[in-house]
């Protein structure tokens, strides 16, 4: 995997540069069950001013820079996209210095392997990309943190892919309670366990779902379940209990050093090279919302970053057991 780490602080060239070279597949990926299967470009607009009304302006931005197409217009508002799930492990380490790890388990063929530094609508915010400006993980300059797993429900029902909600938190909120309010109120079109830390120890998990209210706990832990495993097959197939058993152990009963537990994620349980199945271990973040660092991990190599001397870059990266 080629993984690039861009820093723009407007939408601008890079952006628009960004979505000319990743919108073919995501066009492709966002049309696989025909254009009437999406919701148009009215109803995207209405659910965005009705549930994210601050970051409207930010959005017609980006459409604009990216063609101001119907299409694009739609695939980036994230209303309603295509079903998609994840594998993925996170955890508080709840030291002196909270910490959130997380491994992020999915396909490689379908993943923006960028890390993005933006200071868009004069919040920064850098992390892990996803639809070139929704986040898998990452963390803003309030010192607050967030990473999601998917929740393991087949249910799919009217709200938004979680990499904008969780974009959406980053640019509006400071601490972990504002988020818990936001996570509570944005409707998501799948089930997610997204997990928050800010700078002050503060965290919580919402387990988010399209046909229930959230439900706001003070876990450290988040797998691929919610309160109870409900896709037994998917659950097996992803280990989600062990790994959640394994995780707990280490925090509750073991209690690891902090880079004894950090380790454990490039390890199995927690990390899969069941690349051929789509669900491998991309690559290991670890998130210090303190010091608004971040860093992303694979077996022997750790590559730093931060928010206040953010350098752009590359890493060439070798999965083991990736095609």
């Amino acid at each position: 995997m080629l993984w690039r780490a861009v820093s723009e602080e407007t939408p601008g060239p890079k952006w628009s540069g960004l979505f000319a070279e990743y919108w073919p597949d995501y066009k492709r990926w966002w049309l696989k069950e025909g254009d009437s299967a999406r919701p148009t470009y009215a109803e995207s607009y209405r659910a965005l001013k009705e549930h994210m009304p601050e970051i409207l302006p930010l959005y017609e931005e980006l459409c604009a820079l990216a063609g101001g197409g119907d299409h694009a217009a739609r695939f980036l508002s994230f209303y309603c996209p295509p079903p998609y799930l994840a594998g993925c492990s996170q955890a508080i380490w709840t030291g002196k210095e909270p910490v959130m790890v997380r491994n992020y388990d999915y396909n490689p063929n379908a993943f923006d392997s960028l890390v993005l530094n933006t200071k868009w609508q004069g919040r920064q915010v850098m992390g892990t990309s996803d639809g070139l400006w929704g986040m898998v993980d990452g963390v803003n300059d309030a010192g607050l943190a967030i990473s999601l797993t998917f929740g393991g429900r087949r249910i799919v029902g009217d709200g938004f892919g979680v990499p904008l909600i969780l974009r959406y938190v980053l640019q509006t909120c400071d601490t972990a309670e504002e988020a818990g309010e936001v996570l509570a109120r944005v409707p998501t079109h799948m089930s997610y366990n997204v997990t928050v830390l800010d700078k002050k120890r503060h965290y919580l998990t919402a387990m988010m779902a399209p046909d229930r209210p959230a439900l706001i706990t003070h876990a450290a832990v988040a797998t691929n379940h919610q309160e109870n495993v409900e896709w037994v097959s998917h659950a097996r197939f992803t280990a989600t209990v062990e790994r959640e058993r394994f995780l707990l152990h280490r925090l509750r009963l073991h209690r690891d050093p902090e880079e004894k537990f950090i380790s454990a994620f490039l390890k199995p349980p927690l990390y899969s090279t069941a690349f051929t199945a789509g669900f491998g271990t991309l690559y290991t973040a670890v998130y210090r919302p303190r010091r608004r660092q971040m860093e992303l991990r694979w077996p022997g190599t750790v590559w730093p970053l931060s928010m206040k001397a953010f350098e752009e870059g590359r890493r060439q990266i070798l999965l083991p057991g990736a095609a």
